[in-house]
């Protein structure tokens, strides 16, 4: 496994080292040893996946409120992904900039997302299917947002289709007001 700081604080890109014959290719997808190194989670209580039937759906800015907040593991397991965070940590220093990467199924890379930031995508391919690993059990309650293209936020966050589906909530978030 490659890991790969980017330019917002404990976000890593994991990059898989696939070992390929004539069948196909075979690589780990997660080594308890290799995150706790880091000093990334190593503990997902909860798994998830979202089937996402067109290209062009947008999900997200979605986030926990503390101290229920996620630790995200990401994996586009089918299809392709546009994925992108923002820093909500008020300490960071990134703080309210965005931060986007394509995911694509057959690339074999995953996004590692600390508590504290806003998670979203934007499916690039019909009948994209998302993987989660989540370092937190779903709260009800705790759930929240923020828009996409709230201008607060920078760079600002540009999808690379059309928007053909996004949920009424996801559109509707009030305006950023600081903190989660």
């Amino acid at each position: 496994m490659i890991f790969t700081e980017t330019a917002i604080p404990d976000l890593w890109i994991v990059d898989l080292e696939p070992i390929s014959d004539e069948r196909g290719w075979f690589s780990r997808s997660y080594d308890e040893d290799e995150f706790a190194k880091r000093g990334l989670n190593t503990c997902w209580p909860q798994w998830s996946t979202s089937f996402n039937k067109t290209a062009g759906t947008v999900r997200g800015m979605h986030y926990q409120c503390p101290p229920h907040d996620e630790v995200k593991l990401v994996t586009c397991l089918s299809g392709a992904i546009e994925d992108a965070v923002i820093d909500l940590r008020p300490n960071s220093p990134s703080f309210k900039r965005s931060f986007q990467l394509c995911l694509e199924a057959s690339m074999g890379r995953a996004l590692y997302i600390p508590a504290g930031l806003a998670h979203g995508f934007q499916t690039l391919k019909d009948e994209t299917t998302v993987g989660y690993h989540i370092g937190t059990r779903f709260v009800p309650g705790t759930a929240n947002g923020v828009c996409w293209n709230d201008p607060a936020f920078s760079p600002p966050i540009v999808w690379p289709l059309p928007i053909a589906m996004i949920a009424e909530k996801d559109q509707s978030w009030p305006d950023f007001q600081g903190s989660p």
